[in-house]
């Protein structure tokens, strides 16, 4: 069955536009599973516009089901996951001043980089997961890194299906079996929201975890967080 984790980073970005503690970022990660999310998400970026590395440390030990922090790995971040150690990381070539992630990794041309950061983490008991455009030949070379998995950028997917579902699916479906080819687990993430998660996941083969953030938390607006982590839920059945 594939998972649903849930990226709490718009929770910790209305914190922060007010200051204090309110939505409380632990609290929501805790409700978030108690409603039945599978996973918890969460991006900490070098300027802490949204979760923080202290929100990480406070979330570590009341994160029951499957933590998975993403970022690029620099030297901060390297040493926050090292210390929390999530059950999977994702790694995400972003560099620090972009508003959200825009592409994935060009796994030729990083192979070496990515190398010496998996064997680093994976030396911690900490699966990976490399961020990666539904290319054919980068997911090829992401097997050659050691990585357990890819996460699908589904930018692409989510802008085209309104127009044409099956043309915005075609290389993602292409991609889902190169994975399996060379033996990688899949993830997949960035834009997928209740009008296009379902049509994914019945055409992605082997389809292990989906992280929604931004459009999850703005359906919550309207429908409330339960019944949004069941809606969600329910996009990932029949």
């Amino acid at each position: 069955m594939t998972k649903l984790s849930v990226n709490i980073n718009k929770i910790a970005t209305l914190r922060n536009a007010r200051g204090g503690h309110l939505p409380d970022v632990v609290k929501a990660a805790i409700d978030c599973e108690r409603f039945g999310a599978e996973g918890i998400t969460v991006h900490p970026r070098p300027d802490e516009r949204h979760i923080r590395y202290r929100d990480v440390h406070d979330l570590k030990p009341v994160v029951t089901t499957e933590f998975n922090i993403e970022g690029y790995p620099s030297q901060g971040f390297m040493g926050l996951v090292l210390a929390v150690k999530p059950a999977q990381v994702t790694l995400v070539p972003d560099p620090p001043g972009v508003l959200t992630s825009s592409a994935g990794w060009d796994t030729i041309k990083n192979e070496a980089f990515l190398k010496e950061i998996i064997v680093e983490l994976k030396s911690h008991g900490i699966r990976t997961s490399v961020f990666i455009d539904p290319v054919p030949e980068m997911i090829r070379n992401a097997a050659k890194t050691g990585t357990d998995r890819i996460e699908l950028y589904t930018e692409a997917f989510a802008k085209q299906y309104p127009a044409d579902p099956e043309n915005a699916i075609r290389p993602f479906r292409e991609a889902a079996v190169v994975a399996g080819e060379v033996g990688l687990g899949l993830n997949a993430g960035h834009d997928l929201s209740l009008e296009n998660l379902n049509y994914f996941y019945r055409n992605i083969p082997g389809l292990l975890e989906v992280s929604i953030g931004h459009a999850l938390i703005c359906d919550a607006l309207y429908y409330g967080l339960e019944n949004t982590i069941q809606l969600y839920l329910r996009q990932l059945k029949g």
